[in-house]
């Protein structure tokens, strides 16, 4: 995504110091300081080398991903999820999707421990769910949350926005209800049905690229004259509710009686059963300038709070994690993929040039995925179109790359 903001012109929003700790229900069971040193005795004195094994295996695995970028500035393109996933990391690659990151990561010697309490914690921040999710998408997960992740100032929305503004394409503003397929001149034809607020319409294409989940609990539109049939893929997507609060947060439930001496703006939690929420956050505006600081304990803030169950915080829950507070908005939507371990991967090439960009997400959820794979399906449609096959689904492409540079 880094690419995307420098074509458009866009900043990196100042990041804001702030302190992280895992709760556990009772207490917090890692605390983060100021010092880096103690942070690492602590680590340590915990959990012993896990931080380090764990460490080492999340930069293998994102050391290998990183070469999907040479290979898509060379042209190369992939017919399927399992083929980009082997010319990465080969089949251990396509394995971490079907075998979860609690079991990846024991077998590299990582401690339960470390994975009940700082793993869990992570992917329930992320995620919403288990250690039982993929190890591939518990991979990428756990690498953005070691800090190298960074916003656009304005809002991540500006590359959406800037990205439509730079291509100059004509967006139709209305909602697709189904796709049936044509021909002409012995080729694929595809009309697009939709609907907007002036009524119905349609509108032939070459090409068409499916964006939206096609699961049964997300998809909304029907495809026509297709023979096989494409019908909805197996698998649902996993609700999510964000509460965001202004308001006092109440310390006195983290053990902390004195708001003036609560430290941290990051609050994840372990798997503990009796816990409603998955994290709390001291969220910052989209525009940090020089000057802003963050809400002292004491002082209201805004706190975003994402929840375990589907329904938004009922007012005991909010007494329970605020003293007091002005204003509660809620969002609720289908975040990320249910993630079963076992589940087979969904199709990237639905019909001659019917792709599905959103297949990606079952492999890991993220704005960066998201980009990697739309570049992939415009390089897969393009070299399909004109024909350059020895473009696609080539192996041993390290090689290739390092011939043809």
């Amino acid at each position: 995504m880094q690419d995307f903001v420098k074509i458009l012109g866009l900043k990196h929003r100042r990041e804001v110091a702030g302190k992280s700790a895992i709760f556990s229900g009772e207490h917090f069971v890692l605390e983060e300081t100021d010092w880096y040193l103690l942070n690492l005795f602590r680590l340590w004195w915990h959990y012993g080398i896990s931080f380090l094994r764990l460490q080492m295996w999340v930069e293998e695995v994102m050391e290998k991903f990183m070469r999907i970028y040479k290979y898509q500035a060379h042209g190369y393109a992939f017919s399927s999820l399992e083929e980009l996933l082997r010319s990465l990391g080969g089949e251990a690659f396509v394995n971490m999707t079907q075998r979860s990151v609690a079991e990846s990561l024991l077998e590299v010697g990582v401690t339960q421990r470390f994975v009940d309490d700082v793993i869990a914690a992570v992917l329930r921040s992320s995620y919403g769910q288990s250690v039982l999710v993929p190890a591939f998408a518990g991979a990428m997960s756990l690498a953005g949350a070691q800090g190298s992740t960074w916003a656009v100032e304005g809002g991540n929305k500006l590359v959406c926005s800037g990205l439509l503004k730079l291509t100059k394409a004509n967006v139709i503003s209305a909602r697709v209800t189904g796709i049936s397929l044509h021909s002409s001149e012995g080729r694929a034809l595809y009309q697009v049905h939709y609907e907007s607020t002036e009524g119905q319409g349609s509108a032939f294409y070459d090409m068409v690229v499916v964006t939206t989940p096609l699961h049964p609990s997300r998809s909304n539109f029907t495809f026509e004259n297709f023979d096989p049939p494409i019908a909805d893929f197996p698998g649902a997507f996993h609700p999510s509710v964000t509460s965001v609060v202004h308001g006092y947060l109440n310390s006195s439930y983290f053990g902390f009686p004195d708001p003036k001496l609560f430290p941290f703006t990051s609050i994840l939690t372990t798997d503990t059963p009796d816990l409603f929420f998955h994290a709390v956050d001291n969220i910052c505006p989209v525009n940090v300038s020089a000057a802003f600081r963050r809400k002292q304990p004491q002082e209201a803030a805004v706190w975003r709070g994402r929840v375990l169950s589907r329904q938004p915080l009922d007012k005991q829950q909010l007494k329970t994690l605020f003293r007091s507070y002005y204003s509660v908005q809620v969002a609720e939507w289908q975040t990320y993929p249910r993630y079963d371990a076992a589940r087979a991967l969904p199709p990237v090439v639905l019909h001659e040039n019917l792709f599905y960009l959103s297949a990606v997400e079952w492999v890991a959820s993220s704005m960066e995925m998201v980009a990697v794979a739309a570049k992939n399906v415009a390089l897969l449609a393009y070299n399909r179109w004109h024909q350059e096959l020895e473009k696609i689904d080539q192996k041993d492409l390290m090689h290739k790359v390092k011939t043809e540079l």
